[in-house]
C-alpha cells in the first residue's frame, strides 16, 4: 500500500470519528434541550430520597437559594447530567460503530458484553445511591442538628438546592464509575496485564486502595464511605471469578 493510500485511509477514519462525535453531541444538545423543559421535575426525583427521608420527622423542611441564579443554574445542571446519562448508551454505540470494522470477528464477540455491561452497571451504581446511600447519609446528617437546649441555639439544616443537587451527581458518578471496576479488570485479563493469581495476591492492598478511593470519592461521613467500599469489594471478588472464567476458555481455545 503505497503512502498516498496510507495518509487517505488516515483522512478517511478521521473524517468518520469527526461524523460520530458530531452525531453524539447533537443527540447530546437535543436531549439536553428536551430534559430542559421538564427540569423541575426531574429535580424532584432527585429530592424525593431528601423529601421521604425528613417526612417524618416533625419539622418543615425546605430547600433554599441564596444566588439569584442559583436555580437556573441547578436546573442546567440537572438537564445536562439526565442527557448524558441518557445519552451514554448511543455515545457507547458509536465508540462501537467506530472501531467494530477494524476487529475480527472473535474480538468483536469478546467487546460486546462490555459494552452492554457498562451501562448496566453504572445505572446499577446510581440506584444504589439513590434508594439506599442517599437516604442512609442524610438520616446520619441530620442527627447532629440539635434543638438548642445545650446550645442555646437550635442548629437545623436549610440545604442549599445546588449543593444538594452537587452532592447527588458527585455519589452518582463515584458510584457509577467505580462500579466498572469488574469491566476493567476483565478487560485487563484478556489482554494478559493481570491474571486471578495476581488478583489474589494482591487482595489486601486493594483493600486499603478501595477504602482510600472510597474517601476521596465520598463526603467525610463513614455512611458513604462504606456504601461505596462494600460494593468495591465484592466486584472485586466477582472480578477474580471473571478473570478465572477467562482464563479457563484461553486454555481450553488453546487446546482446541
Amino acid at each position: 500500500m503505497s503512502h498516498d493510500e496510507n495518509e487517505s485511509g488516515f483522512v478517511s477514519h478521521l473524517a468518520e470519528l469527526r461524523k460520530r462525535l458530531i452525531n453524539s453531541f447533537i443527540f447530546l444538545i437535543v436531549f439536553f434541550i428536551a430534559c430542559y423543559f421538564f427540569a423541575e421535575h426531574l429535580y424532584g426525583f432527585l429530592v424525593e430520597p431528601f423529601a421521604k427521608a425528613v417526612k417524618d420527622d416533625g419539622s418543615d423542611r425546605r430547600l433554599i437559594f441564596t444566588a439569584l441564579q442559583e436555580t437556573f443554574l441547578t436546573y442546567l445542571k440537572v438537564s445536562f447530567f439526565t442527557a448524558f446519562f441518557v445519552t451514554c448508551p448511543f455515545i457507547l454505540m458509536q465508540i462501537w460503530k467506530f472501531i467494530a470494522p477494524g476487529l475480527y470477528k472473535h474480538e468483536k464477540i469478546a467487546i460486546i458484553p462490555y459494552l452492554v455491561l457498562t451501562p448496566i452497571l453504572f445505572f446499577l451504581g446510581g440506584m444504589l445511591v439513590y434508594y439506599l446511600i442517599m437516604p442512609l447519609a442524610i438520616k446520619f446528617f441530620l442527627s447532629f442538628e440539635s434543638t438548642g437546649l445545650s446550645t442555646n441555639l437550635p442548629i437545623q439544616l436549610e440545604a442549599k438546592v445546588n449543593e444538594y443537587l452537587s452532592l447527588v451527581m458527585k455519589l452518582i458518578f463515584a458510584f457509577g464509575i467505580s462500579f466498572q471496576l469488574p469491566v476493567v479488570l476483565s478487560l485487563l485479563a484478556r489482554v494478559g496485564v493481570v491474571d486471578s493469581d495476581f488478583l489474589k495476591k494482591r487482595r489486601k492492598y486493594v483493600v486499603v486502595i478501595i477504602f482510600a478511593a472510597a474517601a476521596l470519592l465520598t463526603p467525610p461521613d463513614p455512611i458513604t464511605q462504606i456504601g461505596l467500599a462494600i460494593p468495591l469489594l465484592i466486584l472485586y471478588e466477582l472480578s477474580i471469578f471473571s478473570v478465572k472464567f477467562i482464563e479457563s476458555k484461553k486454555l481450553k481455545d488453546s487446546d482446541a
